[in-house]
């Protein structure tokens, strides 16, 4: 039975290898997948999901006007996984489209992203994720100042001095975030 999952995790928290090693164990079984990743997201290139490990694949990017649904009723043969990178980009009615994939051509669709901001606000597409996905799992990692679980990101300016305002999206890696807890999101030992 296909099924809506959304996979999240603060930044390292390993969600781009878990796409990248989800659609290998696919396609070595010979089942193709289709992989989409945010059309704003162009720290390597648009269209290219790369982790930081160094491991990239080519994807379709998603754009505003973008409609999934359509996208994947084209392909064929039908891919047998849907697989989304960087899902906190999406938009409300990209996530009716995803789970519409779900519900009408029976494919499961795995979204990756971030649940929540800098400001510890939802994304959008986080937002709509968690309301309308079958199932819902954290991807774990480590907080960059001490030993807790990250649960938050932690926004630096280019001195690396905690940034909590401004606008919600700025693409950006380790030289602008950081995977932190609750605690070292409010106290961070930075100097």
């Amino acid at each position: 039975m296909a099924q809506l999952f959304f996979r999240y995790g603060a930044m390292n928290s390993g969600k781009t290898i878990e796409i990248l090693k989800v659609a290998h164990n696919y396609e070595e079984q010979n089942k193709p997948v289709v992989i989409y990743t945010s059309g704003i997201d162009n720290r390597d290139q648009v269209g290219v999901i790369s982790s930081r490990i160094g491991l990239k694949r080519k994807a379709k990017p998603i754009f505003a006007e973008t409609n999934i649904y359509e996208d994947v009723m084209q392909i064929e043969p039908k891919p047998y996984c849907v697989l989304i990178d960087e899902s906190q980009f999406l938009q409300k009615e990209h996530i009716f489209q995803l789970a519409k994939i779900v519900d009408e051509l029976k494919i499961p669709v795995i979204a990756y992203g971030l649940k929540n901001d800098f400001r510890n606000e939802l994304f959008e597409g986080s937002k709509y994720l968690l309301l309308y996905a079958d199932k819902i799992e954290e991807m774990k990692t480590i907080c960059w100042f001490c030993a807790k679980k990250a649960t938050m990101v932690l926004r630096v300016d280019n001195e690396g001095k905690p940034v909590y305002a401004g606008e919600q999206i700025l693409i950006g890696g380790n030289d602008n975030y950081y995977p932190v807890c609750r605690r070292c999101h409010a106290h961070p030992p930075i100097e």
